[in-house]
């Protein structure tokens, strides 16, 4: 990506960043207004936003602003600063001179404004309706556990225990232990296709959460069973009747004479149906030069006397997971001359059959003696060795992993898991609902400062006001719904982050006054001055830091 690049998707990224945190902004500091005012205490300035007032409106006693850097916002009441000197007859409006028990409510409003909001949103997308995984399973290999207790490619679980099980969620929640016991489990499945019902019972054997922001210390798992399937992004051999017709590497199958196809399985039994006496028709989705984005293209092959039957092999394509759609720059693969679009043969002469195989080779090196690489490039096999390097890899549970590289990556062939609109009946369901999503979101958030302290996620996954913007900007390409989903998941991020005992926050406020409640009298003014720099200093390292973090994942360093 190029400097204009950065520049064109920073813009994209400022309305939609600017409305997300301007509405929590306002959320927040409209908590302590509100409360503020209920208290009697004399609201001096509402802002929204730092430094200069660009708009402002006085009513009352109160001047309302919009100001200039959109980082934040403030609620500035009279009497704030403890040494101000403030007449008898004012000291009823002073913040300052309120009881303790006053100060708290207005200190602690404005996170809590957060949370309540979060749980509107979450209420209100509950009435709109969201995505969700359905509880069907994926691949299931035949040499795994879960295919051996009965399990197979497609059912769809329709009960676990006797509990009714609507969506993926539902069947990780039962799923998901406190401690660290195996599982039976009775388990009611929908065969895909023929829709028929099948019963099986297995134990389900207790494993360490791969999910480290659960709560849940352990899972339940069944070997084989997830909800993922290859999809049918293929790889197109040199010379084959699919490459005479323009098929590319990479390109993906969505149906074959008529009829849809979503997942590898379905493939070849789909082709062995047809008739190879007649035509056969491809409707494939593929970017070709120029294009933006992939586009459908339909083909068709006329009967040939060469093809007896219609099968991967007689058309002449294989997934396309052996296939590099990059080489990293600077890497030991780039160094030994790999290109995009080679395919990767074998390692060290081991046949290579899954994008698995590659890791596990790769991984496995032995610090000394270069990998002996095969790949077809053109038609040709080209024999090369390269010397792997050890780097840190960020993995899907935020954790980090050293390991053998040589920067690679695959043109991936996974299926997107099927999706279902989950929507609440009634107003009383999406309360629920929204309660549910705020809490469990709320222990996420605070799970992930647990799990950084334990050091078993990495710091670099703490971000800043970019990331923000650009999970804001990408949740507003993809729709409403998204959007409103990230934005109560920040909220809830604010109503935690807010509540950190750290001076500056409405935490650390909370805490001068939890003390002044133990002792019967605030702290002196020098120890609260002097705890209010320490946590400055703490705040603004931590926004340094999430900000460096930011920039080194842009940029990929």
């Amino acid at each position: 990506m190029n400097i204009f690049s950065y520049l064109q998707s920073g813009l994209s990224a400022i309305i939609p960043f600017v409305i997300l945190l301007g509405i929590l902004i306002f959320v927040h500091e409209l908590g302590h207004f509100l409360v503020a005012r209920w208290c009697g205490v004399r609201v001096e300035v509402f802002s929204l936003g730092f430094g200069k007032k660009l708009l402002k409106y006085k009513k009352g006693d109160t001047t309302y602003a919009l100001s200039l850097i959109p980082l934040g916002g403030y609620v500035k009441m009279f009497g704030e600063q403890p040494g101000d000197n403030i007449s008898e007859e004012d000291k009823k409006h002073s913040f300052t001179h309120k009881n303790v028990w006053q100060r708290i409510a207005v200190v602690i409003a404005g996170p809590l404004m957060n949370f309540f909001f979060a749980v509107l949103i979450f209420f209100a997308v509950a009435l709109i309706g969201e995505d969700a995984k359905t509880p069907v399973v994926g691949d299931v290999a035949q040499n795994t556990p879960a295919y051996a207790a009965g399990f197979r490619s497609g059912d769809k679980i329709v009960s676990i225990n006797e509990a009714q099980v609507n969506t993926w969620e539902d069947l990780q929640r039962a799923l998901s232990l406190k401690e660290n016991h195996n599982l039976h489990i009775d388990v009611v499945v929908q065969r895909e296709g023929s829709g028929e019902t099948a019963k099986i019972a297995t134990d389900a054997k207790a494993e360490p959460n791969p999910n480290v922001l659960s709560s849940y210390e352990y899972v339940a798992n069944v070997d084989g069973l997830s909800p993922y399937s290859a999809g049918t992004t293929i790889g197109v051999l040199q010379g084959s009747p699919l490459a005479a017709l323009g098929v590319q590497t990479g390109d993906s199958i969505t149906a074959i004479n008529g009829q849809k196809v979503a997942y590898w399985r379905q493939l070849e039994d789909t082709l062995a149906k047809q008739n190879s006496k007649e035509a056969l028709t491809l409707e494939v989705l593929g970017m070709r030069e120029g294009d933006k984005e992939a586009k459908p293209i339909t083909v068709t092959l006329a009967p040939t006397e060469s093809i007896k039957t219609y099968s991967m092999a007689s058309l002449g394509f294989e997934s396309s997971e052996l296939y590099l759609s990059k080489v990293m720059d600077n890497s030991p693969a780039k160094a030994a001359g790999l290109h995009a679009m080679d395919r990767l043969v074998s390692i060290n002469n081991v046949t290579l059959k899954k994008w698995e195989d590659v890791i596990n080779n790769i991984k496995s090196f032995d610090g000394k003696n270069p990998v002996a690489l095969t790949v077809l490039r053109d038609g040709q096999n080209l024999n090369l060795n390269i010397t792997p390097k050890m780097t840190t890899q960020m993995l899907p549970t935020g954790t980090e992993e050293k390991r053998y590289t040589i920067g690679i990556a695959p043109i991936a062939n996974i299926a997107a898991p099927e999706l279902m609109v989950v929507r609440s009946e009634n107003l009383g369901q999406a309360f629920v609902r929204g309660v549910e999503k705020t809490w469990d979101v709320s222990v996420m958030t605070v799970m992930s400062f647990v799990r950084l302290f334990q050091a078993k996620i990495s710091p670099k996954n703490i971000g800043g006001v970019i990331s923000i913007g650009q999970a804001a900007s990408e949740t507003f390409k993809i729709g409403l719904t998204q959007f409103l989903q990230m934005m109560a998941i920040i909220s809830v991020n604010l109503f935690i982050l807010n509540l950190l005992p750290i001076p500056v926050l409405d935490g650390g406020h909370l805490v001068f006054y939890a003390i002044e409640v133990v002792k019967g009298a605030p702290l002196s003014m020098r120890k609260m001055e002097l705890a209010q720099q320490v946590g400055l200093a703490l705040l603004m390292s931590l926004m340094i830091f999430a900000l460096f973090n930011d920039f080194t994942r842009i940029l990929g360093l």
